[in-house]
């Protein structure tokens, strides 16, 4: 039980911790172009060609 006073606390940081860097991410633009990296990859470069 005494645990729990240790646990819970810390529980609750690491989730605090996890949505501020959601948000802060969210808020940065990182889930702006979701499909631009997947069809980055199907794009030829001419320099990679040659």
């Amino acid at each position: 039980m005494s645990s729990l006073v240790f646990l819970v606390p810390l529980a609750l940081l690491l989730g605090g911790a996890g949505l501020a860097a959601f948000l802060w991410s969210l808020r940065n633009g990182q889930y702006d172009d979701l499909n631009g990296a997947a069809e980055r990859i199907l794009i030829d470069d001419e320099r990679d060609s040659q």
